[in-house]
């Protein structure tokens, strides 16, 4: 018997900032999917090559900032009954786009669209208040999975569920951790809660208790969750913030951008603090007068700290 073919994928994460909100691209071919494509070694010199060509050719964009993600390889990732094509391993890559003030949908190609990320992850957006969904649908369901008798004793990682529940989703003594977005997302996925639990053949439609009927092509869900993560994560050692900034803003618009990414509000002096004291900003002696109101301050990245440490992040606290 030959060993089964594999395929080399690749997937595009590409966030930029639309509206104050933090926006993927989707190709809309079949379903909402990510950019996707098949690496071609003869074609390509690198992945990260044949990335960027294929998320231009799909979407329109060709993105600027690119890091490599993960590997995903999971069976059932592309499920057909019955087929025998060969199977796909898939890397997957955050990119990020900066989209200036006077740009619109009409830069992106027709077979494209962008789509705010928290449609696929409403209860990660804490920026006005708790979701009510945690407390109401989803938790509740959790906790009635975790404690069946079939699964309280399975440990996985050296966490039996109900523990792997609390420390996701900050129950009990654990606080609530921004950067756990795949684990949430795991946590819903294997109870059922999530679309592709059924599409993925996980469990039959009667077994499932979907609460959130939006979904995604494959398992590009669980790569995006794995890129909202990274982001997070980043941001607080890195100042890729800037990646997704105009060359010039004010510090309202910055922080309005990172609330939008880590999905929660902080607090407004903290944070200007925060950003002046770190030397990642400077002033251009402009101001922005199309607010209406008192004139703001412009500011740009101040590039040389890159030269003068190695973590120059945004390390924010609480809100």
């Amino acid at each position: 018997m030959s060993d089964p073919a594999i395929e080399i994928g690749l997937n595009a994460v590409i966030v930029a900032i639309l509206d104050n909100t933090p926006a993927i691209l989707q190709t809309t071919r079949s379903e909402d999917a990510l950019p996707y494509g098949r690496f071609d070694p003869h074609k390509h010199r690198t992945m990260e090559e044949g990335l960027r060509e294929l998320a231009e050719a799909q979407t329109g964009v060709r993105p600027g900032y690119v890091e490599q993600l993960y590997t995903f390889g999971d069976r059932g990732r592309t499920p057909v009954k019955g087929d025998n094509s060969p199977h796909v391993v898939s890397v997957g890559y955050l990119a990020l786009s900066r989209i200036n003030r006077d740009e619109n949908e009409n830069l992106i190609s027709g077979d494209a669209k962008w789509r705010n990320w928290y449609a696929f992850f409403p209860w990660e957006d804490w920026r006005t208040a708790r979701p009510r969904m945690l407390d109401e649908i989803i938790i509740p369901h959790l906790l009635e999975w975790a404690t069946h008798p079939a699964r309280i004793n399975r440990i996985i990682r050296g966490l039996d569920p109900l523990s792997r529940i609390r420390i996701s989703f900050g129950l009990e003594e654990s606080e609530w951790d921004d950067e756990l977005v795949l684990e949430r997302y795991e946590m819903m996925y294997a109870a059922g809660l999530m679309k592709e639990a059924v599409t993925d053949g996980r469990m039959l439609l009667d077994q499932a208790n979907i609460i959130h009927s939006v979904s995604m092509a494959h398992d590009h869900r669980r790569i995006l969750a794995t890129a909202i993560a990274r982001l997070r994560s980043k941001l607080k050692y890195r100042p890729v913030i800037f990646e997704l900034m105009p060359e010039t803003f004010t510090l309202f618009d910055l922080q309005q951008t990172v609330e939008s990414i880590f999905g929660r509000a902080v607090h407004k002096q903290n944070f200007r603090r925060l950003v002046e004291n770190a030397d990642l900003v400077e002033p251009t002696g402009e101001s922005e007068r199309s607010t209406g109101g008192r004139p703001a301050a412009l500011f740009r990245f101040r590039s040389e700290i890159l030269k003068e440490r190695p973590a120059p992040g945004l390390k924010i606290g609480k809100s």
